[in-house]
C-alpha cells in the first residue's frame, strides 16, 4: 500500500511526504520531481516549450508507473488530480490524503518560488490561489481518504496525524 499525498503546492505535501517516509522507512517519490528528470527541463520550462497539455500527459504516465509500485510515500503536484485516471491509478494502489491550507497561508508559503509556473497567466497571485482553489476543490475532496489541515501546524504533528490514519 502507498500513502499518497494531494493538494494545492504550498500545503505541505514535499516536506510531510519527505519525513513520512523517512520515519516509516519507505521511499519518497515527487510527481514532479520525476517529471522534471523525465523532460531534463525544470516545470516551467516544459510549460513555456511544450505547454500545461504536455505536463499533464508526462504527470499521468508517471502515476501510473507509480500506481504499480508498493510500500512509497507519493507527493503527487497539485493538479493531479485534473485527470480522473490519475486519481483512479492512485487510489487503487493506497491511501490519499488531502492537505489543506487556507489561501493566506499558502500565499506565505510559496510567494517567493519561482519554479511553479501560474497556473492562469492573468490573475494577481493571490486571485490565482483562490480561483484555482475553488475549482479543484470538489476534486480534492472526491480523490481524498482523509483530509488533514496543514495550517499552524508542525510538520511532526502533520506526520503523527498521518501515521495514526494509515
Amino acid at each position: 500500500m502507498n500513502i499518497v499525498l494531494i493538494g494545492y503546492r504550498g500545503t505541505g505535501k514535499s516536506t510531510v511526504g519527505r519525513l513520512l517516509a523517512a520515519r516509516w522507512g519507505r521511499e519518497f517519490v515527487s510527481t514532479d520531481t520525476e517529471i522534471v528528470k523525465r523532460a531534463h527541463r525544470t516545470i516551467p520550462e516544459i510549460v513555456a516549450q511544450e505547454g500545461w497539455e504536455y505536463f499533464r500527459d508526462l504527470e499521468s504516465d508517471i502515476c501510473k508507473e507509480l500506481a504499480v509500485r508498493d510500500q512509497l510515500v507519493i507527493d503527487t503536484g497539485g493538479g493531479a488530480i485534473l485527470r480522473a485516471q490519475n486519481v483512479e491509478a492512485l487510489k487503487k494502489a493506497g491511501t490519499v490524503f488531502w492537505l489543506t491550507a487556507s489561501v493566506e497561508t499558502i500565499a506565505k508559503r510559496i510567494g517567493g518560488d519561482n519554479q511553479r509556473p501560474s497556473l492562469t497567466g492573468t490573475k494577481s497571485f493571490v486571485d490565482e490561489i483562490q480561483d484555482v482553489l475553488r475549482e479543484r476543490t470538489p476534486k480534492y475532496q472526491a480523490a481524498a481518504d482523509h483530509v488533514i489541515a496543514t495550517d499552524d501546524r508542525s510538520i511532526n504533528q502533520l506526520v503523527e496525524t498521518l501515521l495514526t490514519l494509515v
